[in-house]
């Protein structure tokens, strides 16, 4: 299992030369985030970097529906959700969404099927798992609630999930 607690934290870029920079990528959860909220300082970041024609890319593991949501009412560019599963943008000229998928519909839908058997298995088989609340807003993976808004599940049941998930020959990421 991977975590990014240990990892160190970027340095503040107040002093360097980013004249050259065009654009951003960044993670939105605990990065972006801090509680599960933007705080203003963020937000006015992102509006400050929009605002200075920065291109801005939001990446996440959240849902479909969140990401809609992101690239509708957020000053970005565009998103990469459900783990590279998608990228939307907002088309300002036909005030629409526009979505590219990594795998097409047909492979799509062969991997929904086989997310709901690991799903299955895991509910079965893991004491205390819950299918993620913001599951029902998910185009293309599975999330399984291990401590948002159940748990925390121990360590130990964490390692099952991701076992019953690569047995199946699916990718896990744990994630905060």
């Amino acid at each position: 299992m991977t975590r990014c607690d240990d990892a160190p934290h970027p340095r503040p870029l107040k002093d360097a030369d980013l004249s050259s920079v065009v654009g951003l990528c960044f993670d939105v959860d605990d990065t972006l985030t801090t509680a599960g909220r933007i705080g203003l300082e963020a937000w006015r970041a992102l509006w400050k970097a929009h605002e200075a024609g920065l291109a801005l890319v939001a990446v996440t593991g959240r849902p479909a529906g969140w990401c809609d949501l992101m690239c509708r009412q957020w000053p970005i560019d565009g998103v990469v959700g459900e783990n590279g599963a998608f990228y939307f943008a907002w088309d300002p000229v036909r005030r629409r969404v526009l979505r590219r998928w990594a795998q097409d519909a047909a492979t799509r839908a062969r991997g929904r099927a086989r997310l709901e058997r690991i799903r299955e298995e895991v509910l079965r088989s893991v004491p205390g798992a819950r299918v993620a609340s913001d599951q029902a807003y998910r185009a293309a993976d599975l999330a399984i609630d291990w401590a948002e808004d159940t748990g925390p599940l121990s360590e130990a049941a964490v390692q099952r999930i991701v076992e019953i998930f690569r047995r199946h020959g699916a990718t896990a990421r744990v994630s905060s």
